[in-house]
Order: C-alpha cells, then structure tokens, then sequence
C-alpha cells in the first residue's frame, strides 16, 4: 500500500479522521477509432488516493491530466475500467445502478461549467428542489423551506428563487451548483476546476464559501484544479497527475514550498508573484512534446520532458517511494532527500 494509504490527519485533530473515500487501483482506458485501427486512450492509469473525513484533497496538472476523468471515476459517473472505489466502507465501483442510487446522497459533483450542468427551463429553486425530490426526501414544504435555506446559505436574496440561469452572472451560478449539491446533504463533493472559468475577485468568494461551508457542514472536498497556488489555499494534502498517473502526493504546504518531483517544480514555477518580499522561483519551460495517452513512453512519462532526466529514466518506470517528511513521489532522482522505504501499490 502506498503512503496514500496513510495521509496524515485534518489539520487540528489528535487522530486521524475515519477514512472515506478510497480508490484502489483505478484504470479508465477509453477505445477510440484511428486511421491504423482500434487504439486505447490511458486516461487514468493505475491511481490509488485516500481521503479522510473533513480533509481536502487538491488533485492538479495540466489539461489532459487525466484529473477529471479520475474525479467523475470517483462518483460513477463514468465507469471504472479496472480497480476499486470505496466510499465509507463500500465498494460503490461493483454496485448495481439501483444500489448506488441510494448511496448517491453521500457523494456529489460541482461541475466546471455550472451553466452547461444546469437546465436552462428549470428556475433556480426548482433546480435545487430537485435532487430532494428525486431522493424523496421530505413533503413538499419541508423541500422548499430547505431549498430556500441553501440558496440563503449561499449568498442569493429570496428574489432570486423565480430567476433562470441565464440570469445570474458565472459566479452567482456557480453558487447555485453549490447549492444543488448540498441539496441531498453530502458528507463528500467532489469539485472539478469549479473557479477556473471565474474571475480572480469571484475566484475568492467561492472558495471562501466552500470553506465555510466545509466547516459548518462537516464536508470532504476532492477539489481538482490545474493552478497550484489556488489548491495550496484550500487544500489540506496535494496530489499532483501526470499524464494518468499520481507522480507526488503530499501535505500541502511541503509539497507547495520545496516540491520533490521535477514536474511538481515546473508547474510552481509558472505561477507569477507580485509580492517583492516572497522569493520569486526561477522559471521552468518544459522542452518537448507531451506524450501521447494512447502510446505512452515506456520508463517515466516525464522523462521526455524532465531537465534532470537520464538513462534508467526512460528505461525503467519509477516506483512510489516515500520521503522523510512523509510524501510520496514517483521519480529516480527526487528533489527532496527519500527515506529508505519503497511503495509499492
């Protein structure tokens, strides 16, 4: 079992929270036509990942990462092409479509595009009313008074009950996705790039909603983004996708301040700073192409790419192995001191 396996606790707690989500293994392979016959898409290739009760796990990379992908794995909405997701103690991955119906309430998505995800003829309080009443949950006052409570939670006036999505801006829609999600009351969402189509300003008032409501309502947060410095804000650990693969996972702040793995290195080193008081990081621009998911490099993916790469880097593929703060990374030549420990998962 990896170092996954063990994350360290939520910031402030003696002990570890109860686990509550776990992926085992996960594969998503994709068949596509191509001019020389049936290939295979490697979308996510193999991950393993923990998340504690009331933790946020950052998941980054850049687009093609295979990050999405292996957060809608993590609800169903796609399925698995080998491996196992275990949500509170159940595998929800070998439940039939009726079973996971039920178990669906624990777990729920904020889409990227809250204005794709949202149905154009449906008025704000009937979108939030509607997952309550697909799960029967309550008379037809009690789902009303509760829908209007969470488009409160979330910042709207009791006007904006009768508007349509095309009447509230990116980020009051993206509120309004919130507040759907909340509807079932989950103990889990997952979040896929949910400011990344947002201004800065809005950026910041939606992150600071999801953490006041993370604390209020006890929630867990997957939240999967491509910048680095917005997943060190709210992110309790770190893990960082390359080409379908998890290359380094850990607390944030270690892994944010003195990154292990070149790919980790170069994805900070791209985020500007404007403050003359913090040290600015020499900037790194990856040479090459990146690999194709449907042929992908034997050895470590990132060696076509990596300054630091070598011959037993394109030739043998890189184990987990674990560092002496407690991370784990997938590299020949980590850039913080390893411990002796190999991983294996």
């Amino acid at each position: 079992m990896s170092a996954a396996s063990t994350p360290s606790p939520v910031e402030g707690s003696a002990t570890p929270a109860p686990l509550l989500l776990e992926a085992r293994g996960v594969v998503k392979h994709f068949p596509i036509r191509t001019s020389n016959g049936k290939k295979i898409v490697q979308a996510v290739d193999g991950v393993s990942l923990q998340v504690r009760a009331g933790e946020t796990l950052g998941l980054v990379g850049e687009s093609g990462c295979g990050k999405s992908t292996l957060g809608r794995c993590l609800v169903r909405l796609i399925e698995v092409t080998e491996g196992q997701v275990i949500f509170d103690g159940t595998d929800i991955t070998s439940m039939s479509r009726r079973e996971l119906r039920s178990r669906r309430t624990g777990f729920q998505m904020i889409f990227q595009d809250p204005y794709a995800s949202l149905n154009p003829r449906r008025r704000a309080l009937a979108t939030v009313e509607e997952p309550m009443r697909t799960h029967d949950m309550g008379t037809e006052q009690e789902i009303r008074d509760r829908a209007m409570h969470l488009l409160e939670i979330v910042g709207f006036d009791p006007s904006y009950a009768d508007r349509y999505p095309h009447e509230f801006s990116g980020g009051q829609r993206q509120r309004l996705g919130i507040a759907r999600a909340l509807a079932v009351t989950p103990r889990l969402l997952i979040a896929d790039e949910p400011v990344s189509a947002l201004d800065v300003s809005i950026q910041a008032q939606v992150l600071n909603l999801l953490a006041d409501l993370q604390r209020d309502q006890a929630l867990t947060y997957v939240f999967i983004a491509h910048d680095l410095a917005v997943v060190h804000h709210i992110a309790d650990r770190i893990g960082v996708m390359y080409l379908g693969e998890l290359v380094e996972v850990g607390d944030s702040s270690p892994l944010y301040n003195h990154p292990a793995h070149p790919y980790t290195e170069a994805l900070l080193s791209s985020i500007p700073v404007i403050d003359d008081e913090v040290e600015k990081r020499d900037r790194i621009v990856l040479q090459g192409d990146l690999p194709s998911p449907i042929d992908k490099p034997g050895g470590c993916a990132f060696a076509p790419r990596c300054r630091y790469s070598q011959a037993i880097c394109v030739s043998d593929k890189p184990v987990l192995q674990l560092l002496s703060d407690g991370r784990e990374v997938a590299c020949h030549f980590p850039l913080v001191a390893a411990a002796t420990t190999t991983l294996t998962i």
